[in-house]
């Protein structure tokens, strides 16, 4: 769709309460529901949804193409992760789980992993370089995590044998933003991983090493969906809820900083209930969304004022720029002005 739809872009901005910030509504109506977007540049936009649809951008939104990946007309595809406009990875959360890579733009696309390991359910994927890594929902008890090293070429299931590879009963991961899990490089280049747990219990997983998270959990729909690092990877947040129950506020956010030890607080003005994605605009800055609206902080996430109104799923900022973009159900994709 090459023009925002005017009415509807007017009932976002006149959601917003504060801040100046409004949600320009650049493409709806497809029918899919996006959980996956990938911001490599203020330019290119890539997300991906259910139904095998693909959606790519050029022009920094203004104009999308639509794209049904051939053979897997029926997937839901849970996350992308685009280095540039030709190369992108996307991943089909299960049965079976599949992993595919394009380098010509979304014309082609190769099957790089595939598993049809009964209970096998991908969640969210992370690159930094060539280095990538999946997390799914546990297998036997324990949490599955595959890595690349050829930039999604080929994948090697990790054979985690830690205490806090087992997980708790009910505890599992959410596919709902593919944003649980960063992998990032720590001091002298060493590359770290962190993720987050949800369900009945939820917690934060660093290296070898898990936390208990200060959030709603104790039902299936309850927990982490989220987290997003500072540029420095020395600061962060976790975000989540009940998404059965989308307007409670209470325990949906946490903070945390890494020093010698990890430190968690509480925002002092909550969330405006469940988020499903956040990401950190500046050290500063940081924005979350979820199905029953959009939160902006801006004093790293000590307090958040609601915005927006709209239902979206997932928010990523641009890696090479500051364009910040949304997608969400039936096809929606929006760009925060």
């Amino acid at each position: 769709m090459k023009k925002p739809i005017l009415f509807f872009v007017f009932f976002l901005s006149g959601a917003g309460v504060s801040l100046g910030q409004t949600i320009k509504l650049l493409t709806q109506g497809q029918p899919t529901s996006i959980r996956g977007l990938s911001v490599p540049n203020d330019s290119t936009i890539w997300a991906s949804g259910s139904k095998g649809f693909v959606a790519k951008s050029v022009d920094g939104g203004q104009r999308f193409r639509w794209l049904l990946v051939a053979g897997y007309e029926e997937r839901d595809f849970r996350d992308i992760e685009a280095i540039d406009s030709s190369t992108a990875i996307i991943m089909a959360v299960a049965e079976p789980a599949i992993i595919l890579k394009t380098t010509d733009g979304g014309k082609s696309w190769n099957k790089v992993f595939e598993d049809s390991t009964k209970g096998m359910f991908l969640d969210a994927m992370d690159f930094n370089g060539n280095q990538g890594v999946v997390v799914g929902d546990p297998i036997d008890g324990k949490v599955f995590l595959a890595q690349t090293n050829d930039l999604g070429n080929t994948w090697t299931i990790l054979k985690e044998g830690n205490e806090c590879s087992k997980l708790k009963e009910g505890e599992a991961f959410f596919a709902s933003s593919g944003s649980n899990i960063i992998q990032y490089s720590g001091m002298q280049d060493r590359r770290k991983r962190i993720f987050v747990s949800g369900g009945k219990i939820s917690r934060l997983f660093l290296d070898e090493t898990c936390y208990s998270l200060p959030l709603q959990q104790g039902q299936n729909s309850t927990g982490s969906n989220s987290l997003d690092m500072s540029t420095s990877h020395r600061k962060g947040i976790v975000v989540g809820g009940d998404f059965s129950r989308d307007k409670i506020s209470d325990s949906t956010a946490v903070l945390f900083s890494l020093k010698k030890r990890i430190n968690f607080s509480i925002p002092k003005i909550p969330l405006h209930g469940y988020r499903s994605s956040v990401a950190y605009i500046s050290t500063k800055k940081i924005i979350a969304c979820g199905t029953s609206g959009v939160d902006f902080s801006t004093n790293g996430g000590k307090t958040w004022k609601l915005i927006n109104e709209g239902s979206f799923h997932v928010v990523k900022k641009s890696r090479a720029g500051t364009a910040v973009f949304f997608a969400g159900a039936k096809g929606r994709i929006g760009k925060l002005e």
